[in-house]
């Protein structure tokens, strides 16, 4: 089941409110930085992010 964007708001703030704030400057700049951000670039990060996660066990096993 799809979140709503309010929806998503809400737990992005929920999320916010927890965060050690020397780490609120980070979260605001990369929000930032998507926002000016193309939908391919977006894309191409998401799907980076997705390959690395997949990885992550065989790169842990290779590198033993």
């Amino acid at each position: 089941m799809k979140m709503e964007a309010e929806e998503i708001k809400r737990e992005i703030q929920k999320v916010i409110d927890q965060v050690p704030e020397d780490q609120l400057d980070t979260i605001l700049l990369y929000l930032k930085e998507m926002q000016v951000k193309n939908k391919s670039q977006i894309n191409a990060n998401q799907h980076l992010k997705k390959i690395l996660e997949e990885d992550r066990e065989l790169l842990k096993r290779l590198a033993q």
